[in-house]
């Protein structure tokens, strides 16, 4: 029997499983043993070839050549990573290869890499499949004792090839009509284009929202106060100022009456464990980490570190397989060992919130490994998701938060109110979070009994707008975007709430840097809102383009294809016929597109006016011209700190004109910023100072010589 070729989808995870079996014979981009030979790719290493492949027509971008609609659509190999290719193919044909494991990520993506290359590499060998969810030592050996049969795995792959075709064909033909028809440059794409209607629509939400006065009653009665509640809606406000005086009026001077005290013993389970959107919005929430940037930091603990699990799941549950590695998990977490204790004390309980194998596809949620971290290894930013990873783990191993809520019911004349109290009774999970829930006593109450009301004074307030999108909420909108449907198909929404809304798990992340670089959205703070070229956009896409149904109707044809029940050419067929579609509406549209972010800056390289346009890093001019793409920075948000009111400050301009400027109208030259800070740093004991500091006190003289003269003469250092 030949030897088995193992494709991994990263040098990293590659080496690591070369490791594993023993293959120490060292090759160029790839490693062998006895048995197995490991290679890698570098992500893709193959993608679908760019238009001008298809015909010379193409090469120049012309409304006249689209749609453009070639069949089938062909594979090239990725130019930077051409080398690696070649060695993966040499290896995968080598006579003495009589199988091939794909070791790629567990996932859709992870399919279509290696199924690429192995189309690429027209290699026709018996296939295998590693299926694992951590790359730790431990999972790469069982996973290497229960391989599965490729060919279970073909329909995800079919999935994934009809989603990047699919992308293609829509996406292309619409972004070179829209950028050829109004000369800029305007890039649209099945899930780019209805996320970036949905921040559109906030925006037109909080533009047409107007404010309203509200108002209500609060009584101060002995030790705590009573809220007004409506009778018949339960409100605690309304937006009636004259009703509510008339209440206080014809209320003041009587005294309260107790109609009920109800109190009912409550629980709360811990949150359930993360999947990545959710660990992408509380990491956004807590440490205003961006999508992207959550997302590298979990796939670093992943692959690197083999601290955590694989990242890009979309389940918030674990398979009951699991339940009996779940105490090396919490044994591995040595750094919360106090914590872990006290669940390991005892048999570790797990219900339904944790352990549900209806609910687990792909992979489980987003936990610890068995591998011990070594957190001083860890940068910043992995060691605060790692943080959040764990905790979230071992919170829902802990027993429910309890307390007793106490709610109570009174009367002032006919009118209603309340007050509630709460009581804790077990922390539970919100010891892993340290969280102080403080009691809300209420005095001993009886029925019946009467209270003087102290006062009773009218309280008021504005409603506010609705929030606009941050990273964190726009990943919510987009896991969830059946609102923005409308009175559209309910089943649609239905397969939208199924399919895990638009774009997955794995591409949300890019889809927003996306819209970022296009310049079709800007950052203010965290808030994000659209561009005047973001809003252009959308005047002149077809507006079904706009709307997440079409990708909900997508994702049910994909789903589809990825349990064998459709063909994946007939979908791309329907696509075709879409995209050809798309670009008449575009082509016969009288619509008009107007730049109205021109500078009096020159293009150095055509002449023509610059645009100034704002990313997450700062602004800079693009030239106007998309043919010519000259571009270059004008500010940059840096980590620096204005040393009046401690914000980041902006760079501006160029060489020895570099300037800091601050919101608070602080500016400061880059020559005299450092010179500031080198004084500054010659002021400050650096870890060096300390250290020689505290060995010189080791070695000097103690200060108190008469108690350490005493000290001295009762020789503890010497043994009894």
């Amino acid at each position: 029997m030949g030897k088995q070729l193992i494709l991994a989808e990263k040098p990293s995870v590659g080496r690591d499983i070369a490791r594993v079996l023993n293959c120490t014979k060292g090759g160029n981009g790839f490693l062998e043993g006895d048995k197995y030979i490991v290679t890698w790719a570098l992500g893709h290493l193959v993608t679908l070839a760019d238009p001008e492949v298809y015909d010379t027509a193409y090469k120049t971008w012309d409304l006249e050549a689209l749609p453009m609609l070639p069949s089938p659509l062909k594979l090239v190999v990725i130019k930077r990573s051409g080398k690696q290719f070649s060695v993966v193919k040499t290896q995968m044909n080598r006579q003495d290869v009589s199988e091939i494991i794909i070791a790629t990520d567990a996932g859709r993506e992870g399919e279509l890499v290696a199924r690429w290359i192995i189309e690429k590499a027209r290699a026709n060998k018996p296939l295998k499949r590693l299926w694992i969810s951590s790359v730790t030592d431990k999972a790469i050996r069982e996973g290497f004792k229960q391989l599965k049969d490729a060919a279970q795995y073909k329909n995800l792959y079919y999935a994934a090839a009809a989603r990047s075709e699919a992308d293609w064909y829509v996406g292309l033909n619409a972004t070179r009509a829209l950028t050829t028809k109004y000369n800029a440059q305007l890039s649209s794409g099945r899930v780019q284009t209805p996320t970036l209607a949905m921040i559109a629509k906030k925006e037109e939400e909080i533009k047409s929202f107007k404010p309203e006065r509200y108002y209500g009653l609060a009584a101060v009665v002995d030790g705590f106060t009573l809220t007004w509640r409506d009778g018949k809606t339960n409100e605690s406000r309304l937006f009636n100022k004259e009703k509510i005086d008339s209440y206080l009026k014809s209320l003041s001077a009587k005294s309260a009456r107790i109609e009920e005290v109800k109190k009912t013993k409550k629980k709360t389970f811990a949150p359930g464990l993360y999947d990545l959107t959710e660990l992408q919005r509380d990491a956004h929430k807590r440490f205003g980490f961006s999508a992207k940037e959550t997302l590298s930091a979990t796939q670093r603990l992943y692959e690197q570190h083999k601290l955590v699990t694989y990242p890009r799941t979309d389940s918030r549950f674990l398979s009951s397989d699991m339940k009996d590695t779940l105490k090396e998990r919490l044994e591995a977490i040595a750094p919360y060992e106090k914590m872990a204790r006290k669940v390991l004390g005892k048999p570790i309980q797990t219900g339904k919130h944790i352990i549900d194998d209806g609910k687990v596809s792909d992979h489980h949620a987003i936990i610890p490994t068995e591998q011990t971290p070594v957190i001083r290894e860890l940068s910043d930013k992995d060691r605060k998701v790692y943080d959040l990873i764990v905790k979230r783990f071992v919170a829902a191993l802990y027993a429910p938060f309890e307390y007793e809520q106490v709610t109570v019911t009174a009367t002032i004349g006919d009118e209603r109110f309340d007050a509630k109290g709460k009581r804790v009774l077990a922390a539970g999970w919100k010891e892993v979070y340290q969280t102080d829930e403080a009691d809300e006593i209420l005095p001993e109450l009886t029925k019946g009994q009467e209270l003087r009301v102290i006062s009773l004074t009218r309280t008021e307030g504005t409603t506010n707008p609705p929030s606009r999108f941050n990273e964190g909420t726009l990943l919510t909108a987009m896991e969830k975007p059946a609102q923005f449907l409308g009175n559209q198909d309910k089943r649609l929404a239905k397969t939208l709430g199924e399919t895990g809304g638009l774009g997955t798990v794995a591409t949300r992340a890019d889809i927003i840097e996306k819209l970022f670089n296009s310049f079709l959205i800007e950052k203010n703070g965290k808030d994000l809102s659209i561009t005047s070229k973001g809003k252009q956009l959308l005047e002149l896409v077809p507006e079904e383009l706009q709307s997440p149904a079409l990708t909900a109707e997508w994702e049910q044809k994909l789903e589809a294809i990825g349990k064998g029940k459709l063909s994946k050419q007939a979908f791309i067929e329907e696509m075709k016929a879409y995209a050809d579609e798309t670009v008449k509406k575009i082509k016969s549209s009288t619509k008009k597109y107007k730049h109205d972010n021109l500078t009096g800056t020159k293009c150095p390289d055509c002449g023509n006016l610059m645009l100034e346009v704002k990313n997450k890093k700062g602004k800079m001019l693009v030239c106007q011209d998309r043919e010519c793409g000259h571009r270059k920075g004008k500010s940059k948000v840096t980590n620096a700190r204005c040393p009046k009111c401690k914000k980041k400050l902006e760079l501006h301009g160029q060489g020895d004109a570099q300037t800091f400027i601050c919101k608070c109208g602080h500016k400061e030259k880059l020559s005299s910023f450092n010179e500031r800070r080198k004084k500054e740093k010659n002021n400050k004991a650096s870890k060096r100072d300390v250290s020689s500091y505290m060995k010189k006190q080791g070695n000097d003289e103690p200060v108190n010589t008469a108690l350490a003269d005493a000290l001295a003469k009762l020789k503890l250092d010497q043994d009894k």
